[in-house]
């Protein structure tokens, strides 16, 4: 029988990317398949949230996501069905890649934070899972 090897908060990395520093200010790049592990093919980005308010709360059963703190700082709490872990983000050259079939939540948002988001899919709805109880059946059977 062979052993399905299922993703964890563990596998959700946190990337240092390029920061060059310059007398106007500092400059940061992506290149997608460098910088990110997978190609960009959707970017968007949440901003004008109300200090300690929070978004996303939903894993995807395709999309590769990589968020960054653009401006301010929030946490990103990680859930795998089992084990949770919560990553800060409040520096504008880190990103965290989220892999598919992680549940993940943008919490405590300071003000004038800029969540920017780097994604592998275009925006498909089917994608989505929105619901928690949902989100652990689909772990369960991924484990078939």
């Amino acid at each position: 029988m062979e052993e399905t090897t299922m993703i964890s908060v563990f596998d959700c990395s946190l990337y240092e990317l390029n920061k060059f520093h310059y007398p106007e200010g500092n400059l940061t790049y992506v290149y997608q398949n460098v910088h990110v592990p997978f190609s960009i093919n959707r970017v968007f980005y949440s901003y004008d949230i109300p200090g300690g308010e929070s978004r996303g709360a939903h894993a995807h059963r395709h999309c590769h996501q990589f968020i960054v703190a653009a401006s301010g700082s929030f946490e990103v709490a990680l859930d795998d069905g089992v084990n949770k872990r919560t990553v800060l983000l409040n520096r504008p050259y880190y990103g965290l890649h989220v892999p598919p079939g992680i549940w993940a939540a943008e919490q405590g948002f300071s003000s004038g934070s800029i969540c920017l988001v780097l994604a592998s899919e275009g925006y498909q709805e089917d994608d989505y899972i929105r619901d928690y109880d949902e989100f652990l059946k689909y772990i369960e059977e991924q484990k078939k």
